[in-house]
């Protein structure tokens, strides 16, 4: 299961985005910044609780995040956390196989979990007077999952299928997301094959996914948040009484992440029998998160990548007509510039017709690139800040709220602190051109960047 969402384009506030009819309290408080209501605690097991009351309507959703994601899975195991985030619908101590979802659809609720680099999440969206349930429910699994080797078998069998129709037998599958990092890290950490190899899959054991759950699956290594139509009392109550008696464990240190300084450009090329066209991605590897370079790289983003009055759109599609759209981003296809917690890629990406050159789009690249690092002016940040403040909204309001519990989860998770949700904008407002200019040299330079190129290579007869 899959739940991937990263900030759309925007170019216009509150009054023209219909989401906002259902979140018009941002709105209001769009001259002070984002006041989201945020009450964090720890139980004495070491579980973090954030609980964000919205009474905009009748629902809650309820989001659990465990600190392992694909990123610190074990070597000779890769794909094992996407492979636990399927074994944890499998049946709990009092739930058998698929009941959980069962129980939830049954309330009139919807569910999802993903994997991602640093955290493996699940969250509901239940009605208001179904908190208690779902907090049950999912105090029940971090408990005690049902471990067996015929659930182990059935999902290896999932996961590897879903490996073959989502990559294998998809033309440009995992372009970018799943490819550029092998090619642009060094650490192997940063740059094995997070969905896994077939083998690896197939190697995995009753007492590895045994071993995984007790040690990472731990209250001492997640956070809990509510968010919605509910109150703190009763919401406090049953925290406590369904997650505080669940013990905690020892957690293994964490492993380096850290990335060498990269001192050329990378080049490579894949051969894709199911493509028609060719396809590039060029990469540039990110400053470190929560510095003001990480900040105006978010500026930097909007400006180069995201909608179509950006430099890259207009170059590449609208002045040379290379290909009819550019996409990419930070973190892209996992998450948003916020949901991460390690080195980073900033990604863009586009198909384009076979009689173009790569050598031409990258030409036109570098132009985009040295137009912000030399002539970005206060005009340029205003218009970035729009769009990136449209986005986070959009974000914060998005899926009856699960968006909002994201950012909440990450930032207990990464920094001990969900009401950093509530200064972001802030950080915005620090940057000026001049610090764009220094980061675009300094992070946009060719020496700090890989290239894939996507080759269409039909199978021989």
């Amino acid at each position: 299961m899959r739940f991937l969402r990263y900030f759309p384009a925007r170019t216009t506030l509150c009054g023209l985005l219909g989401v906002f009819a259902a979140f018009g309290s941002l709105c209001a408080q769009s001259n002070t910044g984002l006041q989201v209501p945020v009450t964090y605690y720890k139980l004495p097991n070491g579980l973090k609780v954030v609980l964000s009351p919205d009474k905009t309507a009748p629902t809650v959703a309820v989001g659990v995040y465990y600190n392992i994601g694909f990123r610190i899975e074990p070597k000779n195991r890769t794909g094992f956390a996407h492979l636990f985030e399927h074994m944890m619908f499998q049946g709990s101590e009092n739930l058998g196989k698929m009941e959980f979802i069962k129980l939830v659809q049954e309330n009139g609720g919807i569910l999802n979990g993903s994997t991602r680099f640093d955290f493996t999440n699940y969250f509901e969206v239940m009605p208001s007077h179904k908190l208690e349930t779902a907090l049950w429910a999912e105090a029940d699994r971090m408990r005690g999952l049902k471990i067996t080797q015929e659930n182990l078998t059935n999902q290896q069998g999932v996961v590897k299928n879903e490996v073959k129709v989502n990559v294998l037998n998809q033309p440009y599958g995992g372009f970018p997301w799943l490819d550029m990092p092998q090619y642009a890290n060094e650490n192997w950490y940063n740059a094995h094959n997070f969905y896994g190899d077939l083998a690896d899959l197939d190697s995995a054991n009753l007492k590895d996914v045994e071993s995984f759950f007790k040690t990472y699956y731990s209250p001492n290594n997640a956070v809990l948040v509510v968010a919605g139509d509910f109150e703190i009392p009763d919401a406090k109550k049953w925290v406590d009484q369904y997650f505080s008696k669940i013990p905690a464990a020892k957690l293994p240190p964490k492993p380096d992440l850290t990335e060498p300084a990269q001192q050329k450009e990378k080049r490579a090329t894949k051969d894709d029998k199911l493509a028609k066209k060719p396809a590039i991605a060029v990469a540039y590897k990110m400053p470190p998160r929560n510095t003001p370079e990480y900040y105006a790289m978010g500026l930097i983003d909007q400006m180069l990548l995201q909608g179509q009055n950006s430099k890259l759109y207009q170059q590449l599609v609208q002045q040379k007509g290379y290909s009819s759209n550019v996409s990419g981003g930070i973190n892209v296809g996992l998450g948003n510039m916020f949901d991460y917690n390690g080195p980073m890629l900033w990604v863009a990406n586009l198909i384009y017709d076979a009689k173009v050159p790569a050598d031409s789009i990258i030409h036109e690249f570098d132009k985009a690139v040295a137009d912000v690092a030399s002539h970005v002016t206060a005009e340029d940040i205003q218009l970035a800040s729009v769009k990136m403040r449209s986005g986070l909204y959009d974000e914060i309001s998005s899926f009856f709220g699960v968006g909002k519990v994201n950012l909440l989860a990450s930032f207990a998770l990464f920094d001990d602190d969900p009401s950093k949700i509530n200064r972001l904008e802030g950080e915005f407002k620090k940057i000026t051109p001049a610090l764009v200019r220094k980061t675009a040299s300094e992070y946009l330079r060719s020496t700090n960047r890989t290239i894939l190129i996507i080759e269409p290579k039909p199978a021989q007869p």
